[in-house]
């Protein structure tokens, strides 16, 4: 029997599709990577905003991290939406229980608009038990900002706030540049503990833009799960993003997803 990489995806339910888990999990898909999942939240969503988020218990959390790496087992992993300090304290005993090493942390603490998206209490835990533990860790503008202390507005300023963010713990950051603007608007920066890579792209102009991040650090936990090292992980997840916002769906009222089945066009 073929054995296939798998990768674990912790996050939450997007009732439209375009983010959360339903994101990740076509992610690891169209990357040939079996994808499982454990959900932390449920939220009643669309294209046009967020109406409600149920979470579910640390308990009911940390059961199904233990039921998927004990029986199929994780080859990579990554977090996004977990809500509040309790979630995340129990994903950090999980991670660090099971020795998942391969682990990408989107933390999903500050939207791309600068809006914070969970409390206080939740970011300190984050901080303290979680990105420790980060292979990758994938923070926004604004979240980089909330976590280093510095205000970006410049290559230099990414490049102060990655080495920053380094000193928490994670193995590799990497300063997200979508919330730039001109031309450092979708610019990263990745630093590694001694050295800084810039990953650019073009910048596809498109509104339908949900789900950039979740599809990024699922692509770059996919390619880990493939035998990538950390840089080309990062590199060829990025690429991916690029790729699917040619191909961003147009559907309901407001912000459409990107395309993440861009492979099966013509």
């Amino acid at each position: 029997m073929r054995q296939i990489p798998t990768a674990l995806t912790i996050a939450g339910s997007d009732s439209g599709g375009g983010a959360g888990i339903q994101a990740d999990l076509r992610t690891f898909s169209f990357h040939r990577v079996h994808g499982m999942s454990a959900i932390t939240c449920v939220t009643a969503q669309n294209t046009t905003g967020v109406a409600r988020v149920d979470a579910l218990t640390p308990e009911a959390v940390a059961a199904q991290i233990g039921e998927v790496v004990k029986d199929i087992g994780v080859d990579a992993a990554k977090t996004g939406m977990l809500l509040n300090a309790p979630i995340i304290e129990a994903v950090a005993q999980q991670v660090e229980h099971w020795e998942m090493s391969g682990l990408v942390v989107d933390p999903v603490m500050v939207s791309r608009t600068g809006a914070q998206l969970i409390d206080d209490p939740a970011i300190a835990t984050l901080k303290g038990a979680l990105i420790p533990q980060a292979l990758v860790l994938t923070p926004n503008r604004y979240e980089a900002q909330m976590l280093s202390g510095v205000e970006i507005d410049s290559l230099d300023s990414m490049k102060e706030a990655a080495a920053k963010i380094y000193d928490l713990g994670p193995q590799y950051v990497m300063v997200k540049g979508g919330g730039m603007t001109g031309p450092l608007q979708g610019v990263d920066v990745v630093f590694a503990g001694d050295t800084y890579t810039v990953l650019e792209t073009e910048t596809v102009q498109t509104p339908h833009t949900h789900g950039t991040g979740c599809t990024l650090s699922a692509a770059i936990a996919a390619n880990l799960a493939l035998g990538k090292d950390p840089l080309t992980a990062l590199g060829d997840g990025k690429d991916y993003v690029t790729a699917a916002l040619h191909h961003a769906l147009a559907i309901g009222q407001g912000t459409g997803p990107v395309g993440h089945f861009f492979p099966l066009f013509p």
